[in-house]
């Protein structure tokens, strides 16, 4: 079972993956997401996702708020 800071990697890995696969920049993605009522600072996602420490909520809102109706777990 991989450890805890495994699995933050693993999840900043398929946001990033997915970011990448729509072509959506960092600066895209804070617009999207104030589009659905989430206030985020540019630099604040890019830490986020390059520690891993993001709730399953940012995650969810992200992916929704990039159209990703679907995401496959290898």
């Amino acid at each position: 079972m991989p450890e805890q800071n495994e699995w933050e990697q693993q999840a900043a890995n398929l946001l990033k993956a997915e970011l990448k696969r729509k072509g959506v920049t960092y600066a895209q993605l804070v617009e999207k997401l104030a589009d659905i009522g989430i206030s985020e600072k540019e630099a604040n996602v890019a830490n986020k996702l390059s520690r891993g420490k993001f709730s399953a909520a940012f995650m969810l809102a992200c992916l929704k708020s990039i159209g990703s109706a679907q995401f496959y777990l290898d």
